[in-house]
């Protein structure tokens, strides 16, 4: 049982617009036409696509496979054909074509043969592991991949798990529903969780306007081996913002350049945890979920719809559009967005579609100077200065509204729904972040052509200097063997003077005392002289054997 409950500064409180849609149960949608799945379902890289058209598949058949460490896969809503892998029409702000694979059933619905396991004895790293071929993601909106938050075993550092089943925004019950009618599998899924991450406290937090949901989960709860709180908070929007519960629940503020990881605690969304028990413990991967259709259609209602869906299959599901319907909505009013056509597909962020109509959503009345009323200031559940930041992101002085923490705004609308003005702020805000992520991603393409270019010019000086170096050696060694030429020469030219001057001694030389000598020692000095021939004979054989010897070294 929770003590006590904090409160988070601004939030407001618009007209709910959530009995409309849960008067009935929750519908299972037929698969119905083509289906169409963008790869860009969720947050982080694309996943990397194993079929190609002309393929077979079966339902919750790997389509495309998780890459990198943020990445979620994408599996087949049904059995049938790939028709075409190319760029289509997907539910995003930008409106902008993605890469989609178009699916062409075959009515079988035949499932691939499913693994469900008992994750009591299995290894927590392994599950981890398992999951990233589970395509589950966060199912509340946000699309995070769900294998990056639940870090196996104790050393998680998780303190409390948290599960939102809040639901603030006005129009959407499919959270609601789901409680209501599946509670058990949300704490099924919850028990998984808490296994896997090791907390010491988990609580489901339900804003208050939902009694049903509530019941039920406390119900469900009592039934689990796992202790589960279950906190009722005040219906204010937007306590259903990750941090904002988390500040309701436990008193704690997130800082708001660090996850809630990091304060020891990590929150999930309720539908999340349905997707986790029905991967374990049924092996089915992420092929459908429910969605709110509401607004100007006949029935509002939730539907159980295959992704990959046209977004008329589920009009039509819901009795079809009434007159005067000038557009969808994805998401609830306050943080959803228009979407570009009625034929883009269900995706895993797509929570809820409302139909638009003047009488739902009159036209924007004309915007009026702002008087400065702090209106905005007081309703800001970040505690910002929205006033200051409309003026800095007006005036394009982007330095000032970085300064005045503008990447803190969680874009929630609080300030736009009250400001007697009508002056959009948040659009104001959107632009403004959107200048300064391109001005730095220009900043850091512009560092990175400097280091380039630095590198490319350190390159071409290094080059440089070991050129004029081998050409300096390649100097010092011609010069050096010009210096050993020379002085072979020299020497060669001394040995040959040498000889020269011998040779010149020796004809100088007159043999004296030769008158008068005896038979005998005319016979000896005849002797000396063939002697002295001879030698002088040789004297150039001598010479060059020399030579060759200086030549070789």
């Amino acid at each position: 049982m929770i003590s006590r409950l904090f409160k988070f500064s601004g939030g407001v409180h618009p007209p709910e617009h959530k009995l409309e849609s849960t008067g009935q149960p929750i519908q299972v949608l037929p698969v119905s036409g083509t289906l169409v799945l963008p790869l860009r379902q969720h947050v982080g890289n694309l996943p990397k696509i194993l079929v190609q058209p002309g393929d077979h598949v079966l339902k919750g058949q790997l389509l495309a496979e998780a890459v990198g460490a943020i990445s979620a896969a994408v599996h087949a809503p049904t059995s049938g054909t790939i028709v075409s892998i190319e760029d289509q029409s997907i539910p995003h702000p930008s409106g902008l074509p993605d890469v989609s694979i178009t699916l062409n059933p075959d009515g079988e619905n035949r499932w691939m043969p499913l693994n469900p396991t008992d994750w009591r004895q299995r290894d927590r790293a392994e599950m981890i592991s398992s999951l990233r071929v589970s395509g589950i993601v966060g199912m509340g909106g946000a699309a995070f991949p769900t294998q990056i938050k639940l870090r196996p075993g104790g050393g998680s550092g998780i303190k409390t798990l948290i599960i939102n089943g809040a639901e603030c925004e006005p129009y959407i019950t499919c959270d609601d529903m789901l409680m209501r009618e599946r509670a058990d599998e949300i704490v099924r899924g919850i028990e998984i969780a808490h296994y896997l991450l090791g907390p010491e406290k988990c609580i489901v937090g339900i804003e208050d306007n939902k009694p049903e949901a509530e019941r039920a989960m406390r119900e469900a709860c009592a039934r689990s081996a796992v202790k589960i709180d279950v906190a009722v908070v005040p219906t204010l929007y937007p306590s259903g913002d990750a941090r904002r519960l988390t500040a309701l629940l436990t008193g704690i503020e997130v800082p708001s350049d660090k996850r809630s990881s990091d304060v020891g605690i990590q929150v999930f969304n309720v539908a999340t945890m349905t997707a986790v028990y029905r991967y374990f413990s049924l092996g089915e991967t992420v092929v459908s979920r429910i969605v709110t259709v509401t607004g100007n259609v006949a029935r509002p209602g939730n539907f159980e719809v295959p992704l990959g869906t046209p977004m008329t299959a589920l009009l039509e599901a819901a009795g079809g559009e009434l007159p005067n319907t000038n557009g969808l909505i994805m998401g609830g009013p306050m943080m959803g967005f228009s979407l570009p056509s009625m034929q883009v597909p269900v995706i895993k962020a797509t929570n809820c579609i409302i139909a638009s109509a003047p009488r739902l959503f009159p036209a924007p009345p004309p915007v009026l100077p702002c008087i400065r009323c702090a209106r905005c200031a007081d309703a800001c559940p970040v505690s910002l200065q929205p006033q200051e930041l409309y003026w800095f992101a007006k005036s394009q002085n982007l330095d000032k509204a970085r300064e005045y923490k503008l990447f803190d705004c969680i874009e929630c609308g609080c300030c736009s729904y009250v400001c007697p003005s009508n002056i959009p702020l948040v659009q104001y805000y959107r632009f403004a972040k959107s200048e300064i992520i391109a001005q730095d991603k220009a900043k850091e393409a512009a560092n990175l052509a400097r280091e380039r270019n630095e590198f490319r010019l350190e390159r071409i000086e290094r080059e440089k200097q070991e050129r004029a170096a081998k050409h300096a050696q390649r100097a010092a060694g011609a010069k050096a063997e010009s210096a050993d030429a020379d002085a072979d020469a020299a020497k060669k030219a001394a040995i040959a003077a040498a000889m020269e001057r011998a040779k010149a001694q020796k004809a100088e030389v007159q043999p004296k005392n030769t008158e008068d000598l005896s038979d005998a020692a005319k016979a000896e000095v005849a002797a000396i002289d063939v002697r002295r021939a001879e030698a002088t004979a040789a004297e150039p054989e001598a010479a060059n054997v020399v030579k060759e010897k200086q030549e070789n070294g």
